[in-house]
């Protein structure tokens, strides 16, 4: 691994498509927006319970952390595509390599890592191939 890949998972202004980290964090309610979340849908999906579900100053912890996650796989996946539109498409659309599952049902059901893994192994594989 590269040094440049060790930072790559941050995005810097020009890498943002999605604008998600305007203010230096993410922004909760774009990411929910994006994935077409409910709030007992975040709620399922992290594991916080629903009234504890917000997105202000007094987010949970969990929830902030698992929104991070889900901001930066959008991110990544933005970066990728180079359009907005299309990322959260991706996100949208059953994908065969994942069972026929959309990658946002997958967050859904709480298998976001396994879709984090599969993410960056496309990645990887798509930098070796341009190279």
């Amino acid at each position: 691994m590269s040094s440049t890949a060790l930072f790559d998972t941050v995005p810097s202004k020009s890498q943002d498509f999605l604008t998600l980290f305007g203010s230096g964090r993410p922004n909760y309610h774009r990411v929910v927006e994006l994935l077409d979340f409910k709030k007992s849908e975040v709620a399922k999906a992290t594991s916080v319970p629903k009234d504890s579900v917000r997105y202000d100053a007094k987010i949970p912890k969990e929830l902030e952390d698992r929104l991070l996650e889900w901001a930066l796989a959008l991110t990544a996946v933005g970066r990728y595509f180079k359009d907005p539109q299309k990322a959260v498409l991706w996100f949208k659309i059953p994908n065969p390599l994942l069972g026929n599952v959309a990658p946002r049902d997958m967050i859904r059901v709480g298998r976001f890592q396994k879709l984090h893994r599969f993410i960056q192994t496309a990645l990887e594989e798509n930098e070796q191939q341009v190279a």
